[in-house]
């Protein structure tokens, strides 16, 4: 394992020891033999209080192309919500580890970088996007990596994850740290920006374009809070819903043409069965949520992309309200899997139905570049001490966050520090 730690971090006293309590830095590149965790094992499977425990565990061990990086702060994730639940499958069915550290989206520092990485350093600063490949294959080598057999994603197809005082990446993981952006901020941002971009941008001929329209579901989330300043620092017009009229102002404060309220309308859920009655009502009362989507973009103006990702109770009017050769690119199914849909309007009016998941570094790092450049807010809604962590969960769980992205605080003892130095001076004495 090589070590640089040639940095301008400033020097400063601390004991070598096998395990350091939360909060308690060890000298730069110090690598402890354990660390603390928020652990899932299989046989917790449940609600995220049930499922996720404290414990003492080994710190991952460095492969050459891998690096360590001390967790400064955590995003909390939908992915984090599965894992715990053990749905729509158990994440021990990929990795086959004995434990999980889940979690997907971390800000932190460079700690230990193996043999063969070059690229970063001892002491760096960094945000970390949640793709891994074992790089060796085609779509790694010139195609796309997000298409490789060998894709997964940290934090929850990997047994490590961000929800722990270290935790092992690959080097083609890491991201410069917006500098302007506190610990919890830019630990917050990455899994759904990136994402965001991704279904935005990343699928040809039907990646977006200036003056094009956009209907974007759960538009105060962190998904949708991302779409919505994508679009329109893209030249773009985003259709925000909600199901919340509270929200409202905050997606149009995002830069939003229009927000809709989907509480206003009974379309919602599997399609009734075609030529029946409550189809007959159903489709009704989709094309009354179709005007008012024309009330946004002009009389007979039907939206050129849906930015999918509730699934089960979006996805038949997704598929109705998108204008012909239009795409609906989805992410996810926080709904439901069951997704209807009236295949007649699919085919006779060549509609796209585009998968979409995650994003390679290329297109990470642009959106990152997006954050660097002040260009984007990160929406942090709500930060979580470290034991609150699977409170942040259920909070998700039940749709009971606030608008925006929640972040936990891990090696950070404080909301509001933005340097290793902030962190040592308001950190606990070391023992």
């Amino acid at each position: 394992m090589a070590l640089d730690a040639t940095q301008a971090i400033a020097s400063y006293d601390a004991p070598r020891k096998d395990l350091y309590e939360m909060g308690e830095i060890p000298p730069l590149g110090h690598v402890p033999a354990r660390m603390y965790g928020w652990i899932l094992r299989q046989e917790r499977h449940g609600d995220p209080t049930e499922a996720l425990k404290i414990e003492v565990v080994d710190t991952p061990k460095l492969d050459s192309n891998d690096v360590l990086v001390l967790v400064m702060a955590a995003g909390v994730n939908y992915n984090g919500v599965w894992a715990c639940l053990g749905k729509p499958a158990s994440v021990f069915n990929q990795h086959k580890a004995p434990y999980a550290i889940i979690g997907s989206d971390a800000a932190g520092i460079v700690w230990a970088v193996g043999d063969k990485v070059t690229r970063w350093k001892v002491g760096d600063e960094v945000v970390i996007h949640c793709n891994q490949d074992d790089g060796d294959d085609e779509e790694c080598n010139g195609g796309d990596p997000m298409l490789s057999p060998s894709q997964r994603i940290w934090g929850y197809e990997t047994a490590d994850g961000s929800f722990a005082q270290f935790t092992r990446v690959q080097s083609q993981q890491l991201m410069p740290r917006p500098k302007h952006l506190t610990w919890e901020e830019s630990a917050c941002y990455t899994l759904t920006l990136a994402t965001a971009y991704r279904m935005l941008f990343g699928h040809e001929p039907h990646d977006l374009k200036p003056g094009q329209n956009v209907l974007v579901w759960g538009a105060s989330g962190g998904l949708g809070s991302f779409a919505i300043q994508l679009i329109n620092t893209a030249g773009a017009n985003a259709i925000g819903v909600i199901s919340d009229e509270d929200k409202r102002q905050f997606v149009m404060d995002l830069g939003a043409k229009g927000v809709i309220n989907r509480r206003d309308f009974n379309c919602w859920g599997r399609l009734p069965e075609v030529g029946t009655d409550e189809y007959k009502d159903w489709f009704a009362e989709v094309r009354r949520f179709g005007k008012a989507i024309w009330d946004i973009t002009g009389k007979g103006v039907n939206v050129d992309m849906v930015f999918e990702h509730p699934g089960e109770a979006t996805f038949p009017v997704s598929t109705f309200v998108v204008k012909r050769g239009g795409m609906v690119v989805i992410c996810a199914g926080t709904s439901g899997y069951n997704c209807t849909f009236d295949v007649r309007h699919m085919w006779s009016h060549q509609k796209r139905l585009q998968g979409s998941h995650f994003a390679h570094l290329k297109q990470a790092a642009a959106a990152n570049k997006l954050m660097l450049d002040r260009r984007l807010d990160p929406c942090m809604s709500e930060v979580f001490p470290w034991d609150e962590l699977p409170v942040a969960h259920m909070k998700m769980l039940r749709n009971e966050h606030k608008p925006g992205n929640m972040a936990v605080l891990v090696q950070a003892p404080r909301t509001g520090l933005r340097t290793l130095e902030d962190v040592l001076a308001a950190g606990p004495t070391p023992a």
